[in-house]
């Protein structure tokens, strides 16, 4: 094997953790404020303060996408025992293939590391909110704390956990544009290793939610970049074909916030874009809110409540020229993708559409790209990262140590290729 953990010693690591995997799914669940005030509070307890670290240069100077623009090291996160944490501030490319600074961070196992560098992945985050304030790197938990994030470093992996462009640093955030989040993604791996000499050469990348969109967007980039040190993905669900998404919108209340969010990310992404095509007048009412003064939690309760007065308009929203070209931005397993990549995917999950990721799934597989699939049966969308974090990091480590790799196509839904 390769230098970094053997599987063994990840199983070891995780031990703690997934010993009482149910035990903090739910306090996680318990934990959810029940009010607006309670989610005000809670996110006020998580923030840290937005430091001039965050403002780059209003003219930034010419440099390679994934150029380091500046460090710090950075105490104030709740990190596993002995582990550290360097701030990042680096180029990555916006949209229209400009210049742009996106900030992150990097996370560092307590130690020394194996011989060849920390086993690094790249982390891809789930919706966090649009506003400057919701960047990962400024939550004390940097967002997703033992949901799955922290494991990994408890399992000796370094993590490089980008914010995407507009969350932490200046600008709009093209929320679940998968094309400027991959760039961010790509990007921060070697402003990573210019910060933190010890991490691997090697990499693999993580994404749950958004951040498995993001995911599909870096293995289709990899595919042309042909990065001998990428080794493969594993979206956690992430939509495939956000056109069904948009035709057969969820409408559960307590998934009511996606939809403001999705607008801003459109008119973020193409500004011409009317917000009202997209919104009711109720949707309107709470958009502000919803997209500027708070983040998930915020956005979650604001919307809910609107939700029952039905935030989206029913006009066909998607027919839109801007509409229509950022949808196409995020529609995957149609084009090809450097390899492999796992799906992971449960069946009662509140925020995606299971039957869309199984359709995915299945043309992805028609058309031979390189995917392997993981069905979980009664998972919901955060209880899938939870439960699912032990596996999905000995696939990585799989990856890491370069053992041969079968996908599970034909085999589609039930669950085949679940470990």
């Amino acid at each position: 094997m390769s230098a970094g953990l053997s599987r063994f010693a990840i199983v070891s690591a995780l031990v703690a953790w997934t010993s009482t995997a149910s035990m903090r799914v739910a306090r996680a669940d318990d934990a959810i404020p029940q009010t607006l005030a309670e989610a005000i509070e809670m996110e006020a307890k998580d923030a840290l303060p937005r430091t001039a670290f965050y403002d780059p240069p209003e003219l930034l100077p010419a440099a390679a996408p994934g150029t380091l623009l500046r460090s710090e090291v950075f105490d104030g996160y709740d990190l596993p025992k002995g582990a550290t944490a360097v701030r990042i501030l680096y180029h990555s490319r916006a949209l229209n293939g400009s210049d742009v600074a996106a900030s992150g961070v990097v996370l560092i196992p307590g130690g020394e590391p194996p011989a060849g560098g920390w086993p690094l992945i790249a982390w891809a985050h789930g919706t966090s909110g649009v506003a400057r304030m919701c960047a990962p790197s400024l939550m004390k938990d940097v967002e997703y704390g033992d949901e799955g994030l922290m494991p990994m470093v408890a399992a000796g992996f370094a993590v490089v956990a980008t914010d995407y462009a507009g969350l932490g640093t200046p600008g709009q955030h093209a929320y679940l544009d998968k094309i400027p989040q991959a760039s961010d993604v790509i990007y921060s791996v070697p402003a990573a290793r210019q910060a933190v000499p010890t991490l691997g050469k090697q990499w693999v990348v993580i994404g749950h939610s958004q951040g498995g969109i993001a995911v599909w967007g870096v293995a289709e980039r990899e595919a042309t970049l042909r990065d001998p040190t990428y080794l493969g993905g594993v979206s956690v669900a992430g939509y495939m074909d956000t056109e069904a998404w948009a035709s057969d919108p969820l409408t559960d209340p307590e998934t009511a916030m996606y939809w403001p969010l999705q607008a801003f990310g459109i008119k973020a992404s193409y500004p011409s874009f009317d917000l009202r095509r997209m919104l009711t007048p109720a949707g309107m009412s709470v958009y502000d809110e919803v997209t500027a003064k708070g983040c998930y939690y915020h956005a979650y309760f604001v919307s809910r409540d609107a939700g029952r007065k039905k935030l989206l308009a029913h006009a066909n929203w998607a027919a839109a020229p801007e509409a229509q070209q950022y949808l196409r931005d995020s529609q995957s397993a149609d084009k090809p993708i450097a390899g492999p990549l796992l799906v992971v995917a449960g069946d009662d999950d509140k925020s995606v559409l299971f039957p869309s990721l199984r359709h995915s799934v299945k043309h992805a597989c028609h058309i031979g790209l390189p995917i392997e699939f993981w069905h979980r049966a009664g998972l919901d969308h955060d209880p899938l990262m939870y439960e699912m974090t032990p596996a999905i990091l000995r696939w990585v480590r799989a990856r890491l140590d370069h053992e041969p790799w079968t996908g599970n196509c034909p085999a589609t839904p039930r669950g085949a290729g679940t470990p």
